[in-house]
Parts: C-alpha cells; structure tokens; sequence
C-alpha cells in the first residue's frame, strides 16, 4: 500500500473512537453507566471502525495473535518461533493489527504495521498495563529499522473517575506515563510519546480522557 495512513491520523481516529465508544455506551445505558462499566470489546469494535473510515484505510484486525503478527512483520516469515524464544513472548493476541491494504496472492503475505493494545478504565498504575506495554516494546525493538515491517505500537486507553475521588486525572495520568516511560527505557532502540483528548469535566458525575501512549524504533539509535 503506497498511501498507508500517517501515525497522526491514525491516533486522532483511534483517539475518536474511544469518544464514540464512551457517548454509545452513556445513550445505550440511558446516561447511567459510564463506559468503564462496559466490557473490553466496546473499545476494540469502535477503534476498528474509525480506523476502516479514514481516507486510506489500512486492513483492521481485532485480537491478531502474536505468531501471526510477527509472520507477517519479520524479514524472514518462518522466524517468528526463534523470536518469540529470544524475546521471551508468549503466544498471545493484540487487540488491533493494522496491515498495509494490498491485492493478496495467498494467505500467507500480509504485512503488519501498526499494534494496538486497548484498554479500558485505566486510572492507575498496574502490573497488567506495564506488562501490555513491555510486550509491545518487545515486538517493535531491533537493530536496524529493516528488521521488521511494524512502524510502531499504540497502548490506547479510556479513563474515568468520580467526583468523589481522592486524586483527579490531571495527577494520575503522569504517574501512569510514568510507569510506561520506565519500562521503555529499557529498549534502547524504542522511544515513546503520549497523546491525549482533553480531560472532560461532567458536573455532579466526574470526568475522563483518552490516551494514545506510542512506541516506535528511535531513528537516532538504530541503522537503517
């Protein structure tokens, strides 16, 4: 695919299907549960329709497993159990694959770009978020920038809390980035950015943002 969509479209449409997903979820529920309440997939079901509806669509692929992503992003396509051993990963899936939109000649020659790992109701540091961000930094790391097709990783999350809430999302966020900032650092072929919607003010209810933090190879660092 020539036109493969740039990373700020692809952050603002995944950033916009995490609103969408949060004011679906507020009217389904006739405005009495907020979409932490809601299961995982809502997430995963409006990112991957925002991103099918950007000018240039890549191929949208929800909970592509590790082997398969790996098949279709490394040099050599029967290397993927050797990197899997190497990096220790184990045989798991993300929750958005974005693959270059090509005229396939089998099954076997997709070429993966872009891994999404969403989460919802993310409003604190956990082992499970650091762990998703550890895992995308081993899928991306390399040595030059031709050892694998992906272009970067999305840890894409929705937040929300009450107003009865002891710490506001202006403070928990950095504590969070924080946590992800100190796992990357052990890469040093990966760099990391933090995008965010504004923090949403509901009055008498609280507020929530969404957050896209991505990893992607340091140009500084690897060869080409």
């Amino acid at each position: 695919m020539i036109n493969f969509p740039t990373q700020e479209r692809i952050i603002r449409a995944t950033l916009e299907g995490i609103t969408q997903a949060e004011k679906n979820f507020l009217f389904w529920t006739n405005n009495r549960l907020s979409l932490s309440c809601g299961p995982q997939k809502i997430l995963s079901i409006h990112v991957a329709q925002a991103l099918s509806a950007i000018e240039n669509a890549p191929e949208v692929f929800i909970d592509a497993t590790v082997s398969d992503i790996l098949r279709c992003s490394l040099p050599n396509r029967k290397a993927f159990k050797s990197f899997m051993e190497k990096h220790a990963l184990s045989q798991d899936v993300f929750s958005i694959t974005l693959d270059e939109r090509t005229l396939h000649q089998n099954h076997n020659d997709s070429i993966s770009r872009v891994i999404m790992t969403l989460k919802n109701g993310v409003c604190n540091v956990k082992a499970e978020y650091t762990y998703e961000i550890e895992r995308l930094c081993k899928m991306l790391q390399r040595k030059s920038r031709n050892d694998s097709s992906l272009d970067y990783g999305i840890f894409a999350f929705y937040t929300d809390i009450s107003t009865t809430a002891r710490k506001k999302l202006d403070k928990r966020i950095p504590e969070i980035v924080a946590s992800f900032d100190e796992v990357v650092s052990h890469f040093p072929s990966l760099k990391a950015t933090f995008i965010t919607t504004p923090i949403q003010i509901i009055d008498h209810v609280g507020e929530w943002m969404a957050g896209c933090y991505v990893i992607e190879p340091n140009d500084e660092i690897i060869a080409e």
